[in-house]
């Protein structure tokens, strides 16, 4: 059962402490990378960049959620309230608005050079500051977030707070019970609830599904003004489902779109294809003109980003009128419990003009999978000869560690603890990041955990299509080793006499790139499989990456006059390439870490055979696990649909003879390929039903 909000607060606490004193940071600091964390995982932001700053006359600001231009011309802002307590106590409405006060302030004394030239360019305050200052005339909207370890009496999510120099103000609220529901549900992101009273009026609808369907669809026309402020709203979260988008990070403004809506707004309806859009479940109404939609929960747009995107620019655009602008929508109705599998299907089918690589890398792809399989059954290794032996937990869904944790008695919660340490919980996003800095890509991963977990996933999707015996227990391995050295520079910056807070982040992501990049140079590599025995860094590894810290410090502190924004510089190319072009005098000691290339790749080819061995294994038990009547009812349906080759044939028959008749892994491997390639072409059967 899940756990009340008493503990989980308790745990939070000791989460936040913990991790400072294992990091060596602030707990205001780690308090604001814990709690925006699932901020960004909900899709209320991109993006958390640490910037405190605090002065007389109610002026406060604890971050923000990146550069205004690469977010629709949305400035996010957040302000912390953080209390040094295990307990939970009551967040007022008053203490609320003075939080939404301090924001503002700091916005009204940014657009004042005199403000920002008393500021020390150095600071991460004066790189916001200058950002708000060059970026105002872009920007179109603020949102300022509030989060705290206490507990709001009423929920405040994207409420309308009046404007800012003719700049429209919202704000929202994520405090300890909201922070707990969405954990609780166990979700990847928060529900969006779209009441359509809200952006105009209800829709009228046209079923375009008979009864006895799984699933139900309609038609509908949507005024694109009320499409384009459903997007002012929620933004590129109605997009997350939109494979093109998911892998591109944004839709984009088209401009044969932007012409047809200026100039030939009444021909829109006729020109251009509309949205393909889900919802996980709709409410309706009968009206006078027939079945009216009122409401929509968790609303995607999966094909169409760029009509959408394009029709909310035009919402600012002087020359275009939306009054004339109509949208065909056709709406599939999809339940939660297959939205995952199902709902990235039609994006992928409805993006088909233009193929997308790695179309439904979502949770349930099969790297998530595997990865999932390799951390519930690999021990790490016992560090210094301890005697319990310890996993480290890959959370392939939101939630599933807190799940399982909750699930037991208290002595079964301990037991589950000590097999994996929260400390060595890891998500997707977290292992985009450690795999993607070894990628050299340390400005994508600069960029946020959303737009790094989507470059990851292209290449990841490619590479799986390609060779998906490459992603072995060798792999896992290294990625852990990854994570270790990840953490451990983190570790390594916070000690450093030069570090004086702020782009840590950065720092740690540079230096571990710009490793990785010289070593790929001198056509070495790190010996990963002996970090993963040893669970941790040696002291030579360990001065090297001191060595490359200190370096890409201080080019990420100085950058040029064209980017004054310390935090958005280091998400730059240009940054990573005068990094890249840094001379680095590596300590001797580094050089007993190393292997060849040649070492390396041997160690690949040995690692991608047995997992092509055990890949065989688990073909040959699901094919005896399914049993004789499944592979005949496959074999039955396959010839029905002229579907079969007489080979095909022959393997089924081998299969729809188990037990007594035992596949070999080859003939198993054959097996299941031939049972995908059925389903994707509409048979229903499936091993899961067995």
């Amino acid at each position: 059962m899940p756990i009340d909000m008493d503990e989980f607060h308790k745990e939070m606490f000791q989460d936040i402490h913990g991790r400072a004193d294992a990091e060596g940071m602030l707990t205001e600091d780690t308090f604001f990378e814990v709690f925006t964390e699932p901020l960004i995982d909900a899709g209320e932001l991109e993006t958390a960049d640490r910037v405190y700053y605090t002065a007389p006359r109610g002026i406060r600001v604890d971050g923000y959620g990146g550069d205004p231009l690469t977010t629709d011309g949305v400035l996010s802002l957040i302000v912390s309230d953080f209390r040094q307590s295990s307990d939970h106590s009551t967040l007022t409405a008053t203490e609320m608005n003075a939080a939404f006060r301090r924001l503002l302030n700091f916005i009204d004394r940014c657009l004042r050079e005199d403000f920002r030239n008393a500021l020390e360019e150095s600071s991460p305050a004066f790189g916001l500051a200058d950002l708000i200052g060059t970026r105002w005339e872009s920007i179109n909207r603020i949102r300022l977030i509030l989060i705290s370890n206490r507990v709001l009496s009423s929920r405040v999510d994207g409420r309308e707070a009046g404007e800012l120099r003719d700049t429209p103000v919202s704000y929202s609220v994520w405090d300890l019970g909201r922070i707990h529901r969405f954990v609780a549900s166990g979700r990847e992101r928060e529900d969006i609830i779209v009441d359509l009273e809200e952006y105009g009026e209800p829709l009228l609808i046209l079923p375009a599904h008979i009864d006895a369907a799984d699933y139900k669809a309609y038609l509908a026309v949507i005024p694109g003004a009320q499409l384009a402020r459903i997007y002012e709203r929620w933004g590129a979260r109605l997009l997350e489902q939109n494979v093109r988008v998911f892998l591109q990070a944004r839709g984009k403004v088209n401009r044969g779109i932007r012409t047809t809506i200026e100039h030939n707004p009444n021909m829109f309806f006729a020109y251009n294809n509309g949205i393909t859009a889900t919802a996980e479940s709709i409410q309706t109404a009968v009206g006078p003109e027939g079945l009216m939609l009122t409401s929509m929960r968790n609303f995607q747009i999966v094909n169409g980003g760029q009509t959408t995107a394009s029709i909310h620019a035009a919402l600012r655009n002087p020359n275009a009128d939306l009054d004339d602008v109509f949208v065909q929508m056709k709406l599939s109705i999809v339940d939660h419990e297959v939205a995952q599998t199902v709902v990235p299907k039609i994006s992928e089918y409805a993006n088909s003009q233009n193929r997308v690589s790695a179309a439904d890398f979502f949770s349930n792809h099969p790297f998530h999978i595997r990865m999932e399989e390799f951390s519930r059954r690999l021990y790490a290794p016992s560090p210094d000869g301890q005697f319990r032996e310890s996993k480290w937990f890959y959370e392939r869904a939101r939630g599933q560690y807190q799940d399982q944790r909750a699930r037991g008695t208290a002595k079964e919660r301990r037991m589950f603890e000590a097999q994996y340490p929260r400390k060595q919980l890891h998500t997707k996003t977290d292992l985009a990041k450690y795999m993607n800095v070894w990628r050299c890509k340390p400005e994508i991963v600069s960029r946020g955990a959303q737009k790094n977990f989507a470059d990851f996933a292209a290449f990841v999707g490619a590479e799986w299509n390609r060779n998906p015996d490459g992603f072995n227990e060798a792999y896992y391995r290294e990625a852990i080793a990854k994570a270790i050295i990840f953490k451990t520079v983190e570790r390594i910056v916070t000690e450093q006499p030069w570090y004086q807070g702020g782009y840590r982040a950065n720092v740690v992501a540079y230096a571990i790139a710009k490793l990785a990049h010289d070593l790929e140079q001198r056509e070495r590599s790190l010996d990963f499989q002996h970090i993963w025995r040893a669970q941790s860094v040696s002291e030579g590894l360990g001065n090297a990456l001191t060595v490359a810290a200190a370096t890409v410090h201080d080019v990420i502190v100085d950058p040029p006059a064209s980017h004054r924004n310390v935090t958005e510089w280091a998400k730059q190319q240009a940054c990573w390439n005068r990094v890249e072009r840094l001379r680095v005098k590596w300590p001797a000691s580094l050089e007993q870490e190393l292997l060849t290339d040649e070492e390396v790749v041997s160690n690949k080819r040995a690692a991608a055979k047995d997992q092509r061995e055990l890949n065989g294994i688990e073909a040959q038990t699901a094919v005896v696990n399914a049993g004789a009547e499944f592979w005949k009812s496959l074999r039955q349906w396959g010839v029905d649909e002229g579907m079969l080759s007489p080979t095909d044939a022959g393997v089924l028959d081998v299969a729809s003879a188990v037990p007594a008749k035992l596949p070999s892994e080859k003939q198993s491997l054959r097996t299941m390929r031939i049972l995908k390639r059925l389903q994707d072409a509409g048979c229903q059967l499936s091993t899961e039903a067995v």
